[in-house]
This record gives C-alpha cells, sequence and structure tokens, in this order.
C-alpha cells in the first residue's frame, strides 16, 4: 500500500524510477534488498510473491475457520496490530521529514 512517491523518497530516487522497477521483470539484488528493508519484508518475499498464492491463503484460512454453526472469525495475530500502526506512522513521519529535509536543500542551493 505505499505509494510510488514514498518509495522513491525511501530510496533516494523518483517516481519514475519506481514505476520503471515495477514495471521490470527483473531487479538488481541490492536494489532489492533496499526495497524489501523499506517495505518491511524479506528480498525473497518480494521475488516469490504471487497474487494467486496469496488469493489461495486467504481462501483457505476461510474455508478453514468453518466451524458446524458457521463462519467463526480467527483473530490469531502473532503480532500486536497497535505496533504495527504506530512503526508506519513513524515511517510516514520519518519519511514527511525527509522530503521536508530535501526541499529546504533544494531552496538553499536557488
Amino acid at each position: 500500500d505505499m505509494k510510488q512517491e514514498a518509495l522513491a523518497q525511501a530510496l533516494g530516487t523518483n517516481q519514475q524510477a519506481i514505476s520503471i522497477i515495477e514495471n521490470s521483470e527483473t531487479i538488481d539484488d541490492e536494489k532489492l534488498q533496499a526495497i524489501a528493508e523499506i517495505l518491511g519484508v524479506s528480498a525473497e518475499a518480494i521475488k516469490n510473491f504471487s497474487e494467486e498464492a496469496v488469493l489461495n491463503n486467504i481462501q483457505n484460512n476461510y474455508e478453514g475457520s468453518v466451524i458446524n454453526s458457521g463462519p467463526v472469525v480467527n483473530h490469531n495475530c502473532n503480532f500486536n496490530p497497535l505496533d504495527k500502526v504506530v512503526e508506519l506512522y513513524e515511517r510516514l513521519v520519518q519519511a514527511e521529514k525527509e522530503k521536508v529535509e530535501y526541499l529546504e536543500k533544494l531552496l538553499k542551493e536557488k
């Protein structure tokens, strides 16, 4: 759910470069690792990602949660969702700070 602009800023590049990366068939390992760190996932998770596998996993988890009386919602998180919200907020704040620093730098150069 990260916008190309935010990822671009975190990588120190521009939105067009991110668009090119997203549409390319291959990416060098160093850049992939940097992107994975920013997104908070492993490079292997990105390499092995498939929408079909995600949909299959969601479907299997839903079907596996049905008991005699009907569907049951499983809330078996192995992390605190609030911690994830705070982490995302902190990353967004950091991205905004970096954006402000970059814009201030550009203004000083003029």
